[in-house]
């Protein structure tokens, strides 16, 4: 099943995404690599494993020490939301809203 990713991992991940992305222009600054498309890719590249990693990391630590994530809705639970906000919406209602 889908499960979300916690919001640590979100906010984790972007924090690394941003520092790696800082230091990998800072690397290459130093290393003389021309500043382009393919450098901006490679950085890009770079960031985004570095990223996806620690979030997987912090994933990983939770489901060990025992942190449940939300699992994502079933189909049933949808159609039940949709159910109530149809029930809500009535012509009454629009022609209310109208005036």
């Amino acid at each position: 099943m889908f499960v979300l990713p916690s919001l640590w991992n979100l906010i984790i991940s972007t924090f690394v995404f941003i520092i790696a992305a800082k230091y990998l222009h800072i690397f290459l600054d130093g290393k003389g690599l021309a500043k382009g498309m393919a450098r901006g890719t490679l950085v890009f590249a770079v960031a985004y494993l570095l990223s996806w990693g620690s979030g997987e990391m912090v994933d990983w630590t939770q489901e060990k020490i025992g942190i449940a994530q939300p699992a994502a809705q079933n189909p049933d639970d949808l159609q039940q939301l949709l159910n109530i906000i149809t029930s809500a919406v009535t012509p009454e209602t629009l022609e209310q809203g109208s005036k």
